[in-house]
């Protein structure tokens, strides 16, 4: 048996090429890899990021590498930056909403500052939240004060005098 190549002229390649189709019957020896692995059979996993896995769109992996850039603490734990990614995307969110109400109540499609403006000062948790945020071209809140409003005129029985004893 000197030549490996023609398996049918020699009865141990043969037997070396049955025995590796019995022990791996979803691969072909030409599909052998060095270590015994099959080529295909161990592909690399496709990477999850940890957005995915939490389940959110905000990027835990930035905000992690924000947080140990910032030099805020000396360690970061991994529970951490997907805990802040959460707690962002949630009042992202939030402003995001209350904002297409506002611009839904205006009749417009699109979301500009104005929107965000009145969305975040008519509630009174993100104004306490942002009360010291300046939202460029945002505007001022509609508001015109008491005095200068015109007076009802009343209409109370008390005033008109009848003068029914004659």
């Amino acid at each position: 048996c000197v030549s490996l190549a023609s398996t049918a002229s020699c009865p141990l390649a043969r037997s070396a090429s049955q025995l590796r189709l019995r022990l791996f019957p979803s691969s072909s020896v030409a599909e052998m890899a060095g270590r015994g692995k099959a080529i295909g059979a161990g592909a690399a996993k496709k990477a999850t990021s940890r957005s995915s896995k939490a389940g959110l769109q905000f990027p835990v992996g930035r905000i992690a590498r924000f947080l140990k850039a910032g030099k805020y603490a000396e360690r970061v734990g991994a529970g951490a930056p997907v805990y802040l990614a959460a707690v962002l995307e949630y009042l992202a969110a939030e402003v995001l909403e209350l904002a297409g109400n506002a611009a839904r109540d205006n009749k417009k499609t699109r979301i500009v500052p104005r929107h965000i403006q009145l969305a975040v000062r008519n509630d009174e948790e993100l104004t306490k939240l942002l009360g010291g945020a300046t939202i460029a071209s945002g505007g001022v809140m509609p508001n015109i004060h008491q005095h200068l409003l015109p007076k009802k005129a009343s209409s109370s029985k008390a005033s008109t005098v009848d003068d029914d004893d004659n």
